[in-house]
C-alpha cells in the first residue's frame, strides 16, 4: 500500500519541486504556490461533479466520455486560475507560468488519484505506475504548456486578449484530448512522457533565465537614466522635458503635478523592485523599508488622482506591460509577507 501510494502521488509532487528549484530566481511564493494547488484540487472534486452530470444527461458511457468530453470540461476548469494570473500581472515570466501550471496540475492530479484508489482497491502496482508516471505528469503538463504559450502571446502583445487566452486553452485541451484516445498502450504513453517532459521544462526555464537577465538589465539602464533626469531638475531641454510639455497642455496644473510625482515613484520603485529580484536570486533577504511601503502607499493614492488618462499620457515613457506591473506587485506581496500583514 506504501509502495502504491509513492507511485501514484511522488512523480508529479517531485517534479514540481524539481521545477522550483529550477527556477533560480524563486519569484513564485510559496503561498501562492499553495494557493495554486488549492486550486487545482477543488477543479478536480467541480470537474467530478460536472463530469458526473455531463455523463448522465449526454448517455454516453465512462470510455466515451473519458476521450471526447473530460478533456473539455477538466481543462476549461484547471485553466481559469492561469486566465486569472496572467491578466492580473501575477506571472512575469515563462518558469512562473510553468510553474503555476505544474501546480494546478498537481493538485488536480493528487484529488484525482485518492478517488480512483478508494475506487479501484484491487488494482496492480502498473495501475498506479501508469497514474502517477503518466496521467499525473500529463495533467500537470498539459496545463503547464498551455500557460507557458498564454504567457508569451501575453508578452509579445502580438493577439488580443482572448484569442491569447483562447490559444493557450485550446492547446491544453488539445494535448490531453490526444492523450484520453488511447492510441498507444498506456505503459507506452507514460514512458514517453517521461522522456519528453523533462527536456521541454528544462529549455522553458532556460528560456526564461535568459529573458530574466535581459529584461533586467535593459530595464535598468531605462528607468535610472530617465530618473536621474528627473532628478536634475532642468529637463526643459531634454527628450522627456518636451515631451512633458506637451502632456502638460492637456492637464491642469495641480493634476500635472500629481503626474510627475507618479512617474518618478513608479521609477524609484521599480528599481527598487528590479535590485529586489537580482538579491533573491542571490539567496539575500531584504529587509522590510519602511520608506518603500509608505512609496506604494503614495504610488496607489497617485494612480487614483492621476486616473487612466494620466497614466496612459505616461505610458510612452514608463512602457508599462505587464512584467513591469507584474514586479511591483511581486516586490509588495514579499514585503508584506514577512511584515505579517
Amino acid at each position: 500500500m506504501v509502495l502504491e501510494i509513492a507511485v501514484a502521488f511522488a512523480p508529479v509532487l517531485l517534479f514540481l519541486l524539481v521545477l522550483i528549484l529550477f527556477d533560480s530566481f524563486k519569484l513564485v511564493s510559496w503561498r501562492s504556490l499553495g494557493f495554486a494547488i488549492l486550486y487545482g484540487a477543488a477543479a478536480a472534486l467541480a470537474a467530478m461533479l460536472i463530469n458526473s452530470n455531463l455523463i448522465d444527461w449526454t448517455g454516453l458511457t465512462l470510455r466515451e466520455f473519458s476521450r471526447f468530453i473530460a478533456p473539455f470540461s477538466e481543462e476549461v476548469i484547471k485553466f481559469l486560475f492561469i486566465i486569472y494570473l496572467i491578466q492580473s500581472s501575477r506571472t512575469g515570466f515563462l518558469v512562473d507560468a510553468a510553474i503555476y501550471g505544474v501546480a494546478v496540475g498537481t493538485g488536480f492530479a493528487i484529488i484525482e488519484n485518492i478517488y480512483y484508489m478508494s475506487s479501484l482497491s484491487d488494482a496492480a502496482l502498473t495501475t498506479w505506475f501508469v497514474r502517477g508516471f503518466g496521467t499525473a505528469l500529463m495533467h500537470s503538463g498539459v496545463v503547464a504548456t498551455g500557460a507557458i504559450l498564454c504567457k508569451d502571446l501575453a508578452d509579445r502583445k502580438s493577439w488580443p486578449v482572448l484569442p491569447t487566452f483562447l490559444s493557450g486553452l485550446a492547446t491544453s485541451i488539445l494535448l490531453h484530448l490526444l492523450y484520453n484516445q488511447f492510441l498507444l498502450p498506456p505503459l507506452t504513453l507514460t514512458l514517453i512522457i517521461l522522456v519528453t517532459l523533462p527536456p521541454i521544462v528544462y529549455g522553458v526555464y532556460k528560456i526564461s533565465e535568459n529573458q530574466t537577465r535581459n529584461w533586467l538589465d535593459s530595464g535598468l539602464e531605462h528607468e535610472t537614466e530617465l530618473l536621474r533626469t528627473l532628478k536634475a531638475g532642468n529637463i526643459s531641454d531634454t527628450p522627456v522635458g518636451r515631451y512633458l510639455q506637451t502632456v502638460q497642455e492637456s492637464f491642469p496644473g495641480i493634476l500635472m503635478a500629481d503626474i510627475i510625482g507618479y512617474l518618478r515613484t513608479y521609477l524609484e520603485l521599480s528599481i527598487k523592485a528590479k535590485g529586489w529580484i537580482v538579491m533573491k536570486e542571490s539567496g539575500v533577504s531584504v529587509p522590510l523599508d519602511n520608506e518603500t511601503k509608505a512609496q506604494f502607499r503614495e504610488l496607489k493614492f497617485l494612480e487614483k488622482s492621476i486616473g487612466t488618462t494620466g497614466k496612459l499620457a505616461l505610458q510612452p515613457l514608463l512602457k508599462m506591460k505587464t512584467r513591469e506591473l507584474w514586479q511591483l506587485y511581486k516586490m509588495q506581496e514579499d514585503y508584506n509577507l514577512r511584515a505579517g500583514s
